[in-house]
């Protein structure tokens, strides 16, 4: 085995967990994917992935750091609909669709791996059970996306932040990234406020509220939970859309 793939399995082991949490990949399985790896790619906060109406080559994934997916309007709103952690795919779907029909950027200093589309094809053609999982990635984020659209059209804008953060939480502590309700969230509040649809002036204010409430407390970047259940219920946060269930698939 090749430096290179060693490295490459090193960096996808939050893929490897995010996948072992809903379901059992096998060492040759790991190492097909670690082998389908190209680049080491490292973004600066604020910089862009891939930008809308571009049809990429490759799909990236997320080995450390934040990204978003997002869409600005014409006079520049912009809206967030979807975060990416560490384990995530941030374009797997331009592999079947080749446009971009949104972009996507970087919240933090973040680091990615690439896959060429036709090393995937390759992938796929040669483990059925990788193909179910790739497959399996672009349903959690319709089901993530369902999530995120309920809770524009009806939870306050409170409510909306708490469940976030329950959210981002529940993600990263199923691969390993948090635990004892605390974890890092290196965003800033204009991002927060593009994700849950309000200004920045307003989540500013939701925030204090939560700190005031004993919900949180997030200070350099750590976001502590100070009560969960009292958060989850604030939220109506249930992980059930998330399907961190191991079966087969």
């Amino acid at each position: 085995m090749t430096s290179q793939i060693v490295e490459a399995e090193e960096l996808l082991q939050p893929f490897f967990r995010k996948l072992n949490r809903r379901d059992r990949i096998g060492p040759e399985e790991q190492r097909a994917l670690a082998e389908a790896a190209e680049d080491r790619l490292v973004y600066a906060a604020g910089e862009d992935l891939v930008v809308e109406g571009e049809r990429p080559t490759r799909s990236m994934l997320v080995t450390s750091g934040f990204t978003c997916r997002y869409r600005t309007l014409p006079d520049g709103q912009r809206q967030l609909t979807a975060i990416h952690l560490p384990g995530d795919f941030v374009d797997l779907h331009s592999f079947l669709l080749k446009e971009m029909d949104h972009s996507v950027g970087a919240l933090s200093p973040t680091t990615i791996i690439t896959f060429p589309h036709e090393r995937l094809v390759k992938l796929t053609e040669r483990f059925p059970h990788l193909t179910r999982l790739l497959w399996l990635l672009t349903l959690l984020d319709g089901s993530t996306h369902r999530e995120w659209l309920v809770g524009m059209g009806r939870l306050s804008a409170q409510e909306r932040v708490a469940h976030l953060f329950c959210e981002v939480y529940a993600r990263l502590s199923s691969i390993g990234f948090a635990s004892d309700y605390r974890f890092n969230l290196p965003i800033t509040q204009a991002a927060l406020a593009d994700a849950v649809g309000i200004s920045t002036v307003h989540v500013n204010r939701v925030l204090q509220e939560l700190r005031m409430g004993g919900y949180i407390s997030w200070d350099g970047g750590q976001l502590v939970i100070q009560d969960w259940d009292r958060l989850v219920a604030l939220a109506q946060f249930n992980d059930r859309y998330l399907h961190l269930v191991q079966e087969p698939r």
